[in-house]
């Protein structure tokens, strides 16, 4: 038995989720009692002015302020991160869920300004809101669980059920449509969504899944890039070779087994999936295929 246990931590699910309740409780006192709202959103919004005066910070600032007089707005994306949000954290993990929800959130901030930067003046557009990084968050886990069904609220009123790479593609179609045919032209979408941003949070996410989360950076791919003639790997194989083990894994003592699947299940739940190494993954699928064959 351990002689002791380390204490729970709080979720960063729960820190994100106050501090955008905070931020948005302080933007509407700051709005309505103080008359300081506008000065919360220059200050911490995202716009071409604030870029050009050095205040890079507001790419990752403007994801914690809302528009203060749409409810359900936040509700959605607060919703989205408890459910969608809780799923991918358990697979990458505390500090590689951060690092990817900031990274959303700059890269869809980034696009934005890239096709907002000539609209400034006196009074810039500026944006608000966490929509870059929750498209990207639907994105990764459209990636994770492409054929996963799950349940959606249409209009919070009619249950449908979908999978979540229509979900991610039907998003997709969305923002590509509105960004061609309403943001770019610099006339205000119907949708009243940041279009570009939506899609600088979901290109991130395909980034990160593809060239970051599958990958393993090494040179080789495993196998070789130039295969063999057909007559000369049947006349390798003609040699008589013996019956490779069935496991590697030394098994001798089912104890040992146990005990190592238990730390590694352990580490999972601490860390995420992706913390695994290499030979971590082998020992779980092979524990996993002697199960399944007693």
């Amino acid at each position: 038995m351990r002689d002791h246990y380390e204490r729970r931590r709080t979720s960063v699910l729960t820190w994100l989720f106050s501090s955008i309740v905070a931020m948005f409780v302080l933007q509407n006192l700051a709005t309505r009692l103080l008359g300081m709202g506008y000065w919360l959103e220059i200050t911490f919004g995202l716009s071409a002015n604030a870029l050009r005066a050095g205040h890079v910070w507001t790419l990752l600032t403007y994801g914690f302020l809302h528009d203060t007089g749409n409810l359900l707005q936040i509700l959605s994306y607060l919703l989205t991160l408890y459910f969608i949000g809780g799923e991918v954290l358990s697979i990458l993990g505390t500090r590689r869920f951060i690092g990817f929800y900031l990274s959303a959130l700059a890269a869809g901030g980034a696009f934005w300004m890239a096709v907002h930067w000539r609209f400034s003046g006196l009074h810039p557009e500026v944006l608000l809101g966490a929509s870059g990084a929750v498209w990207g968050l639907i994105t990764l886990y459209a990636c994770f669980f492409p054929n996963r069904e799950i349940s959606q609220l249409l209009f919070f009123v009619l249950p449908i059920r979908l999978k979540p790479k229509y979900l991610a593609y039907g998003l997709l179609a969305i923002d590509l449509f509105g960004l061609v045919f309403y943001e770019i032209l610099g006339s205000p979408s119907p949708l009243g969504a940041a279009h570009s941003a939506h899609l600088g949070g979901m290109a991130a996410a395909w980034i990160y899944f593809r060239y970051i989360h599958e990958s393993d950076w090494s040179f080789s791919s495993g196998r070789a890039d130039i295969q063999l003639p057909r007559w000369l790997k049947q006349q390798g194989a003609s040699k008589p070779a013996g019956a490779a083990p069935a496991y590697n894994v030394n098994i001798g003592d089912r104890g040992h087994l146990r005990a190592e699947v238990d730390r590694i299940l352990d580490k999972i739940n601490s860390h995420g999936f992706g913390s695994l190494s290499a030979e971590e993954k082998r020992i779980l699928d092979e524990a996993r295929d002697l199960i399944g064959r007693r």
